[in-house]
């Protein structure tokens, strides 16, 4: 057997390529080749013709195992070859056992039939079962089947399909990416090049890792070279040699501000792994010894910011987690550094390049073991089982991630046993089942009694985590038993008990790290790095040894070591020997507590405080708060995060979790405050005297008075308690009292209840409260008003939401200096807000629904006031006065029935709604407005909208992008409108007759388009009163924004071979006439063919593509969205179909279901004007183009999807001159 690419079969290929060679060798294949090698890629390509019936050789049976990529090109006769098949089989053996990566196409055959053995692949089998085995003909049916499941590329070879030589592009290109995944980058200086460097390369090519090295001398002052450059952005992974003569070599410099670079994009994942070579790694993160002298060197020859930058690279470079081989006499042989850096890399190449987590060191092992229990056919549910801290999760979020892209729904469920009790079971199961069927599920029974939802969940393979579960019944519950076919259920838990009951066919047991593994999961947080300091290694031995492997503790302990290096060794062994005193079991738990007693009292109150109260909160909340409790709170929880006493995690909330408005289903993303159970456990068993957390201490303290003044905060979830009568002095003995949490989940909130008001005392009216109150939570708060005896001097944040009260405090001055937010929502007897005059830093108010709210007080002084919701407050007729920094306002659903004048004021006004409202009159002083970018009036009574004028010097209206006024029934008049607007929606406007633009001058339009993901969208669906006048008016506006757009997209086309975004313009009106001004070519049905007009001036050019399509769209109702697809050809004038453009290609414009939130019955006829970016072609010398189109209507509520008749269409082609483009 010979191959075409190298002489060997024992070389490491990049590809192996099975074909059928009478079908492909001599066409798609033998291309296909050609550019594979053309990128410098080694090819297993056969290029003797096997006989039928021939085994497997070892040559090939060698070359598929010693391949990275296999590319199998299943044409119309591949399963009729013996040796195709046998192929395929080891091929997905090797997919099925090492992860090998393989990539069908399917070349003229539906990738429907491979998978399912029907049409021509049926007649082959049959025939094989004739002649050959049943159990081989059975191995290759399976093999056959599954790879027909894989993604990979469906070249139907219909004349409306993309040409062979765009598929071999994508392929190639997908190929090189995947390669490059798996490349490590060497960044070196001189010093290395011949000694440590050429070692590390050597090892880690002899274990089958792609290093780019740096093997030439790159001369000095020369910049980085593109290949260089190009390499790292294709690597995942960096070493770096940090060595003495490293920061001299201005080229090692440009390599690490690259790699750098890298590591801080987020979307790259880009690791890096320092070496720190016979230099201090302090010298490293300073700038300091000889390195501060090659950069005194660099500053005197080179520009000061690009000296700049490589400082700031260097010094951070110094800051990550490597080796250090300080090459003493009493350090270890550099080929044991060598073999610690090629176990790591092995590693991180073979998990596949997730991040390099601490975490994850020790793990793979036990990865391994669950990855082949996952493998078993007969291993439904797997359980996790072991002590907390142990690593459970981590292990089980490793295996998710490794295979959850493998399974048609999959999700993992954190921390199910806190959720049951936030939110109840019957709420997360709804939630949970919702992300699995991609559906909205509402069950209200224990079980899934629903036969339709169990019918769609026998038909899912999921994959499923259900993480720190401690009640068997909570598995049953989420509904595993119905889990369809070849579905995976991964349990944790601390209780063996609750695996065994909830029905796992297999309990792992997560044991803790071994003793080299702990070593450098120590050393990692101690002393960042992956061995022990010198000095410090019988010490880190011994810590070892006391926490028994626990990766919770050895985390804990690291951190705390490494904070306080500088202390002496004898502090050290003291906290050892204390450890070694403990009983074994109390060695972890006692690890865990030597790392509180280090802190500081004010580090400590945060961390218990954090126990108790904050865990789950967003960080932006737990600074704000503490801070007014603690001076320095944030450099406290900085300490506790470098501990690893507290973790940041990126968390979704719901806007109302931040005791604020919601608008709607919105989440924001934001850092929350986690901290492992264990510690949470300690946290509050130390602060359970001061502190009340647990419900039946809380009810005992309130229901006889039995306050101290120890306490220093109360936390309660008020649903899982019953009635408590209590007496209105009850907190007056609780003078240190900081905090107040009465809460209930959101899971019961907007729930209008009498049952909720569940705390009572003796006098409905009046309760007592410290004057020490920070934070003061009370949900459904049960009296009038907040005592007149309080003194709010120090609170920061009220949040009484749904609460009784009528008002807040008597109308007197309050100091309210250190107030910050005050949430009221949907207090409905709320009347009035008191003066507020001494909250000068109020940052937020929100009385959002309080439907009795008459009048505000003046908040013009409020300068802090950023927010301010008003939603729903229908009693509240005037316009609020606010301070003129103000950036949002929501006044929607209130009684407001004009904006007044002094809006030109708020000139920093970036977002007004008024959606509902009772506006009818605008004042023309909005377009002095200079920062709004948003203005909705959607459903208002308004009759027109002032007529601005653009030219006026006082005109400031331009940043406004979105403009919502849909379903203005009473609306005539839109006059003189800003023409650069990106969003228009005037949808329901049934009396909307006159629409105007502004003198469309093109450089209004400078910055449309700066978007890259712009979606422009002119929406006048049912009004159907507007004039012709206004029509053409509509049309002449949307063509404008196009031909100036298409200028945009193709510079973007050259800078970047493609354009890399997804802008796109769709305008929507009623009418059944296309413009035959503007779409010369017209089509009475859903095709067209139209000739391109020859390229007279010779320079390039591209095609810019605009379609007009005339549906019917009665009785359309809730569109989330509307795909308008076309499929279209370009034909070259040499009569050929050009490689370089045309084919088959959807262009999709969405219309969000947001824009019609109540159910809508559409009328008649309607015109689409639309362009994207993806309908920018470089022209190649075409001549025809041939379209076809359709409008397809997705319906989410209904979960379908509807075409629509495209009864009339037209295409306009925009010219753009490449070379005044590009200027």
């Amino acid at each position: 057997m010979a191959s075409s690419s190298s002489s060997s079969t024992l070389m490491k290929y990049h590809v192996f390529l099975s074909f059928r060679g009478e079908d492909t060798r001599l066409n798609f294949t033998t291309h296909l080749l050609q550019a594979l090698k053309d990128e410098g890629l080694d090819v297993f390509f056969d290029e003797e013709k096997l006989e039928k019936g021939e085994q497997l050789s070892q040559a090939l049976s060698r070359a598929i195992a010693v391949s990275s990529i296999s590319i199998i090109v299943l044409s119309a006769d591949y399963a009729s070859s013996k040796s195709c098949l046998l192929e395929l089989s080891d091929i997905m053996d090797r997919y099925s056992v090492e992860q090998q990566i393989v990539l069908p196409i399917f070349y003229h055959v539906n990738p429907s039939d491979v998978e399912n053995i029907d049409g021509s692949f049926k007649k082959s089998f049959d025939e094989h079962e004739t002649r050959r085995s049943v159990d081989e003909v059975k191995q290759w049916k399976t093999a056959f089947a599954e790879v027909g499941k894989l993604q990979g590329w469906h070249i139907d070879g219909s004349i409306s399909d993309r040409p062979e030589t765009q598929y071999i592009k994508d392929i190639v290109a997908y190929v090189m990416q995947k390669l490059m995944k798996h490349q490590v980058f060497l960044s070196l200086g001189e010093d290395t090049r011949l000694n440590f460097s050429n070692h590390l390369v050597n090892a880690l090519e002899k274990v089958g890792i792609n290093v780019f090295p740096d093997n030439e001398t790159l001369k000095k002052g020369e910049k980085l070279p593109p290949t260089y450059s190009r390499a790292i952005s294709a690597s995942n992974l960096s070493i770096l040699v940090l060595s003495k003569a490293y920061a001299s070599s201005k080229s090692c410099l440009g390599e690490l501000s690259d790699i750098m670079d890298r590591k801080h994009n987020p979307t790259d994942k880009h690791i890096v792994l320092p070496v720190f070579y016979h230099v201090d790694p302090s010298d490293v993160r300073n700038s300091g010894g000889h390195f501060k002298t090659s950069f005194e060197v660099h500053e005197s020859e080179q520009p000061a910011d690009r000296v700049q930058k490589w400082k700031t690279a260097f010094e951070e470079v110094g800051k990550l987690k490597g080796w250090h081989i300080e090459g003493g006499k009493f350090d270890r042989p550099e080929t044991e550094y060598i073999k610690d850096v090629e176990y790591v890399i092995e590693k991180l190449t073979n998990i596949g390049f997730e991040s390099a987590s601490e975490e994850l060191v020790g793990i793979e092992y036990q990865k391994n073991a669950i990855l082949k229990l996952i493998k078993q056919k007969d291993c439904r549910v797997i359980g996790l089982w072991g002590m907390g801290g142990q690593g459970k999760s981590t292990l089980a979020e490793a295996v998710y991630k490794k295979f959850s892209s493998e399974f048609e729904s999959h999700w993992f469920l954190q921390n199910v046993r806190v959720k049951v009790k936030k939110k109840g079971k019957e709420s997360l199961r709804n939630k949970f089942l919702s992300k699995l069927l991609k559906s909205n599920v509402d069950i209200g029974t224990p079980s899934i009694g629903s036969t339709l939802t169990q019918e769609r969940l026998n038909k899912k393979k999921v994959l499923v985590v259900l993480d720190d579960v401690d009640d068997s019944d909570q598995i049953d519950y989420m509904g595993v038993k119905h889990f369809g076919y070849g579905s995976k259920t991964i349990i944790t838990s601390r209780d063996r008990q609750v695996l065994e009951s909830g029905g796992a066919d297999t309990i792992h047991e997560v044991k803790g790290l071994n003793k080299n593994h702990s070593l450098q999961l120590l050393s990692t947080f101690a002393f960042k790095q992956l061995n022990p300091a010198v000095g410090f290694e019988d010490l880190s031995r011994r810590f070892v040894k006391y926490t028994q492997g626990n990766p919770l503790a050895l985390k804990v302990l690291g951190s705390d070591l490494g904070s306080d290096l500088n202390k002496s060794i004898n502090y050290w062994e003291s906290k050892a020997e204390k450890l070694k005193d403990c009983p074994p079991e109390k060695k972890i738990s006692e690890a865990l507590r030597s790392s509180y007693d280090g802190l500081d009292l004010v580090e400590q109150n945060i961390f218990l405080d954090i126990a108790c109260f904050f865990k789950g909160e967003p960080m932006e909340r737990a600074k704000l708060i503490l801070s007014g409790c603690y001076k320095g709170a944030e450099c406290g929880i900085n300490k506790l995060v470098d501990k690893c006493l507290i973790n940041v995690s990126s968390t979704n909330f719901s806007l109302d979790y931040f005791g604020y408005s919601t608008m709607g289903p919105r989440k924001l993303l934001r850092d929350a405050i986690s901290m492992h159970d264990m510690l949470e456990e300690m946290g509050k068993d130390i602060g359970k005297c001061s502190r009340l957390w647990n419900l039946k201490d809380v009810e005992e303290v309130l229901k006889h008075n039995k306050g101290t003044d120890r306490i220093q905060g109360i936390k309660v979830d008020l649903s899982r308690m019953g009635n408590l009568l209590f007496q209105p002095s009850a907190f007056e003995s609780m003078i240190k009292l900081r905090y107040i949490f009465f809460y209930f989940p959101r899971s019961w909130l907007r729930k209008e209840h009498e049952e909720y008001k569940k705390l009572h005392t003796y006098q409905d009216d009046i309760i007592s409260l410290p004057d020490e109150l920070r934070y003061l939570v009370w949900h459904y708060y049960p009296f009038k008003s907040l005592s007149s005896s309080y003194n709010p001097k120090n609170l920061i944040a009220l949040e009484l939401p749904y609460g009784k009260m009528e008002q807040l405090w008597n109308e007197v001055h309050q100091d309210l200096v250190h107030l910050r937010r005050i949430n009221l929502f949907s207090c409905k007897n709320l009347k009035k807000i008191p003066n507020l005059s001494g909250a000068v830093n109020l940052k937020r108010l929100d009385c959002e629904n309080c439907e009795s709210l008459v009048e505000l007080p003046s908040l013009a002084h409020l300068t802090s006031l950023r927010t301010l919701y008003l939603m729903g407050c229908r009693s509240l007729k005037k316009f609020p006065e606010i301070p003129n920094n103000f950036d949002t306002l929501n006044l929607s659903e209130t009684g407001i029935k004009m904006v007044p004048d002094f809006i030109e004021l708020l000139d920093r006004l970036q977002r007004l709604t008024l959606t509902n409202s009772m506006v009818k009159d605008v004042s023309s002083n909005i377009s002095k407005l200079k920062s709004l970018e948003v203005l909705d009036l959607s459903g208002c009574p308004i009759v027109k909208f002032p007529t601005v004028d653009v030219r006026s010097a006082s005109f400031r209206f331009k940043s406004l992008k979105y403009m919502h006024m849909n379903r203005c029934k009473s609306l005539k008049l839109l006059s003189e409108l800003p023409p650069y607007l990106l969003y228009l929606n005037v949808h329901g406007c049934t009396s909307l007759k006159k629409v105007s633009f502004a003198d469309q001058n093109l450089y209004q339009f400078d910055s449309l388009g700066d978007e890259r993901d712009g979606v422009f969208r002119m929406l006048f669906c049912n009004c159907f009163n507007l004039n012709q006048e206004s029509i053409n008016n509509i049309e002449e506006n949307a063509m404008l924004k196009i031909r100036f757009l298409a200028k945009k997209w193709a510079a973007r086309f050259d800078c970047c071979g493609k354009i890399p975004d997804l802008s796109s313009l769709i305008c929507c009106f009623p009418g059944n006439k296309i413009s035959a001004n503007k779409f010369k070519c017209q089509s009475m049905n859903s095709s067209l063919s139209l000739k391109i007009a020859p390229n007279g001036g010779g320079g390039s050019r591209f095609l810019v593509f605009v379609f007009c399509l005339v549906a019917d769209l009665t009785h359309c109702r809730y569109i989330s969205n509307v795909e308008c697809i076309c499929r279209y050809q370009l034909t070259a004038a040499d009569g050929g179909n050009d490689g370089g453009g045309g084919g088959y290609e959807k262009l999709r414009s969405k219309i969000s279901l947001l824009l019609f939130p109540k159910p809508e019955m559409y009328k008649d006829y309607h015109l689409f004007i639309l362009s994207t970016a993806d309908m920018v072609k470089e022209d190649q010398n075409y001549e025809e183009a041939s379209f076809k189109f359709y409008i397809r209507l997705l319906d989410l509520r209904r979960g379908g999807k509807e075409y629509i008749k495209v009864e009339r269409c037209g295409v306009h082609v925009f010219y753009v001159d490449a070379e005044r483009c590009y200027r």
